[in-house]
């Protein structure tokens, strides 16, 4: 199996330093932190090494473990709403030290003691009563509030490898990588030793205007360890971006890992979480606060856990959030995940998110201690509320590559690092600069490399992708082909690519070749983008496959279902301009010579009059093309850019205009649209909606109709019509709608075994009207290309009629954790010749 970006690099990570870890002699120490008055356990206190920024929160219990191999003797123990104390401890040794703290005299009155025994929940207890005032209050609470906003953000993102066998360090493989081993960490987070991997920071200046609406991050200096040539760190660091986006508990929804999860203080959130007040609060200033505890109604649904501090000074504002992810929910790979956000003060009465710390522990199973572990962490300094600058200001101008930025010196960062690296952090940058550059390590990447990710990186350029090195079908028999581009170390502005290919049964060459030059002097690959290429290319074609839709030489892909020898030769030459703006929207213009020659069952193109045959259908087309997107982000790295699938449409629109030059013999235009948007319902999954239409105005052979996307192949593919055969429909109208849900779990975490194998449901449905005007007809007009037919004359290409093409499909995904089982059955035309009423499909895909 070959995986695709992004998830390639981040496997390679893993499968390079699985097994690191060093020992050291440390101090642990555990205990449990209760109030002094009525031994309530006291969840989030803050425990720390005097001296030091190693420290820990308690857990919902009261417990806490933390750990250093420094020779600390103190302990430092803080909450809200209580005295601070310092205890003693013993260095290098582990050790149970229980702590009782003291309210401050202020709260001493107010701490009631609540009876063990519960009542039953009332939906319109005071918790809930507070918490509908937060929800109430949040639009002034929120940054968006005021007219203009400024401040300077740290962002830090790590990942290590956690709890790793010590046995691994004594194999041979390792011993020149004794430097990796001396890097642990088991001080920062508790109960873990962490390996560390990968270290990013960044420093942005963010400038926030209400209106009009505008949002600008600029880049003060970014920080980052670098894999080498043959691996795509950048890529990997889009990707861990995504799974730990910045988290704003003012947003109805927060999207994690993928999954979208419903904030508690959502509009609606009263309806799926429960509420109870912890404590009352009074702080030295005086103000008051109320910790609300909070739990899902339903624990299988994808929700948070945790406690809030609201403030009861008319704004109930939130003081402090620790969110923990429901262990119930049906998420990957993930054993937990915590989010810790603090607020502070601003001069006019109102609190801004000051810091916040997402961690996440990863495994591949709850019993094994080895994984990885991961962290974000922001730090929000310089605030400046209501200070208006030129509107140059909040315009986000081209992201350029900057050296410079990437080159800061050590004072920018002394100055700028808002939160302090850990000594095994501050090591990263140097020890995977040492690793990279030793041989022993690179040979092992670049295997790795082609094993996961299909190329072989030769620094200037690479080879593959290996999965096409190999694939078969009818018309071409057993297919070799071997092909590659060049890299961003060739040159940023102008790439190449191609390859080379050769079918042992028609025995004939294939091959493509393409130039592109970029205009904004930056990656073809990186947003925004804005670029010429020119292209040549003679290969098989199946009709109706496009090939942003499907890679037919995939050797996955070879196996089909039934007939399936309808094939084109394709000569195709192009041309193309493409320019993206930093709004999203775009357009392209392109230029296309395609002269397609029937080949297997399709030999020879014949007039339905049946006086002449045809050896190839010559067109010359011009387009333009336009596109938005809002809001669209990317996975971007050196040589790939893969759209992030968010809740925000994508529009396009392409004309068509077939052109009597350069050998064209048919004039025509043609228009298709697509929209496609993600619609989040939770607690119930998210749908996947694609709207298509499509219409040809002009008298076209069948070849340069609309051609449903049929599929013959046993995978699921989404955009194609799983039981419609290839080349079944033609049309020069057309209008399509697909839906495809995931419950995510919704019904399946509510059966115990389905819960334990976190299988989860989908459900679709896909829609194809259309129909082929009487010009567009072969039986009413003699010089039109005649429909194909089978070996006994029966037509096997139809026009779609008054009802539209209809299948559903009822699935089975994270089988294993990658795999998709679709039953698919189809409700419509089920009396054309040789087709599938019913199927199993499968997809592979590695998700959380």
């Amino acid at each position: 199996m070959i995986f695709s970006y992004p998830y390639k690099h981040l496997l390679l990570i893993l499968f390079l330093f699985t097994s690191f870890y060093a020992a050291a002699q440390s101090t642990v120490v555990t205990g449990t932190v209760t109030d002094v008055g009525n031994n309530q356990k006291l969840p989030y206190v803050s425990v720390s090494f005097e001296g030091s920024t190693i420290g820990t929160n308690t857990d919902n219990n009261g417990k806490y473990t933390i750990s250093t191999t420094q020779p600390y003797n103190r302990l430092k123990v803080s909450y809200l709403g209580y005295k601070a104390v310092i205890v003693n401890i013993t260095p290098g040794k582990q050790q149970v030290v229980n702590i009782r703290l003291v309210p401050t005299s202020q709260n001493l009155g107010e701490v009631t003691v609540q009876s063990k025994k519960r009542a039953k929940y009332d939906n319109e207890n005071p918790a809930v009563k507070l918490i509908r005032q937060v929800i109430a209050n949040k639009a002034k609470n929120r940054p968006e509030a005021y007219n203009y906003v400024e401040y300077k953000e740290y962002d830090k993102m790590q990942f290590s490898l956690s709890n790793i066998s010590e046995k691994v360090k004594e194999k041979k493989l390792f011993r020149k990588y004794k430097f990796i081993f001396e890097n642990k960490d088991s001080t920062s987070y508790p109960g873990k030793s962490l390996l560390p991997i990968y270290l990013k920071e960044r420093v942005t200046q963010v400038f926030y205007r209400k209106n009009p609406e505008a949002t600008r991050e600029k880049r003060l200096g970014e920080k980052s360890v670098d894999f080498g040539p043959g691996f795509d760190t950048e890529g990997v660091g889009q990707y861990f971006q995504h799974l730990y986006v910045k988290v704003d508990i003012y947003d109805n929804d927060v999207l994690l890992l993928g999954r979208q999860f419903l904030s508690p203080i959502a509009d609606n959130a009263p309806t799926f979480y429960k509420y109870f007040i912890t404590d009352t609060i009074t702080l030295q200033t005086g103000k008051k606060l109320v910790q609300l505890s909070f739990t899902p109604r339903n624990t299988n649904n994808i929700l948070f856990e945790g406690d809030i501090f609201i403030t009861l000074d008319g704004n109930y504002a939130v003081q402090k959030a620790a969110l923990i992810i429901n262990k119930n929910i049906n998420v990957n790979f993930v054993r937990s995940m915590n989010i810790d956000q603090d607020f502070e003060l601003s001069p006019d009465g109102r609190y801004h998110l000051s810091r916040s710390n997402t961690f996440a522990d990863f495994g591949l199973s709850q019993k094994r201690k080895s994984g990885l572990f991961g962290s974000r962490t922001i730090v929000r300094r310089d605030f400046v509320i209501n200070k208006p600058h030129p509107d140059s200001t909040y315009a986000t101008p081209p992201e350029v590559d900057d050296e410079e930025l990437r080159n800061k010196p050590d004072s920018f960062w002394v100055k700028n690092r808002f939160d302090t690296l850990s000594t095994a952090e501050s090591k990263t940058y140097k020890n995977i600069d040492s690793l990279v550059h030793m041989p022993s390590f690179r040979r092992t990447a670049d295997i790795i490399n082609l094993l996961f990710a299909g190329f072989k990186n030769f620094g200037k350029f690479e080879i593959g992708p290996a999965s096409t090195f190999y694939s078969f079908n009818p018309v071409e028999g057993f297919r070799l082909r071997l092909g590659g581009r060049t890299t961003a170390d060739f040159s940023k502005r102008i790439f190449f690519e191609g390859y080379g290919a050769y079918g042992f049964k028609d025995e004939r060459w294939k091959y493509f070749f393409a130039t592109t030059y970029s205009l904004n002097g930056k990656s073809i690959y990186r947003f925004p983008q804005h670029y010429i290429r020119a292209s040549i290319q003679r290969e098989t074609k199946i009709p109706g496959q496009e090939l942003q839709f499907i890679q037919e030489d995939n050797v996955l892909l070879s196996f089909k279902r039934g007939r399936n020898d309808k094939y084109y030769y394709n000569d195709q030459y192009r041309f193309e301009y493409v320019s993206e703006y930093a709004n999203h929207f775009s357009y392209k213009l392109g230029l296309r010579k395609l002269i397609q020659t029937p080949a297997g069952s399709l030999v020879p193109f014949i007039n339905s009059a049946g006086t002449q045959t045809f050896n190839n259908l010559t067109t010359s087309e011009a387009t333009i093309g336009l596109r938005y997107a809002p809001k669209e982000q990317y996975y971007q790295g050196k040589l790939f850019r893969t759209p992030i699938i968010n809740q925000y449409p994508k529009l396009s629109l392409e004309y068509t205009a077939g052109l009597k030059v350069l050998d064209g013999q048919y004039r025509y235009h043609k228009l298709d649209f697509r929209g496609e948007k993600r619609f989040y319902e939770a607690p119930f999954g998210f749908s996947d909606v694609i709207l298509e239409a499509s219409r040809t105005f002009g008298q076209v052979p069948y070849p340069l109709l609309n051609i449903s996307r049929g599929n013959q192949t046993f995978a699921y593919v989404i955009d194609q019509y799983n039981l419609m055969n290839f080349l079944e429909f033609v049309s020069d109208k057309s209008a399509s709608i697909i839906v495809d849900h995931h419950f995510g779990g919704f019904f399946f975490n509510k059966i115990p075994l389905f819960k334990r194998l976190k299988w989860r449901e989908t459900a679709s449905v896909k829609a194809l009207w259309g129909g082929l005007s009487r010009e567009n007809t072969p039986a009413f007009n003699g010089n039109l290309y005649q429909f194909p037919v089978d070996n006994k004359g029966v037509p096997i290409t139809y026009a779609l009629g008054n009802k539209p093409y209809t299948e559903i499909s009822f699935g089975v995904e994270n089988i294993f954790k990658f795999i998709r089982l679709d039953y698919v059955k189809r409700l419509t035309y089920l009396e054309n010749p040789d087709v599938a009423k019913w199927g199993v499909r499968v997809k592979i895909k590695f998700d959380f």
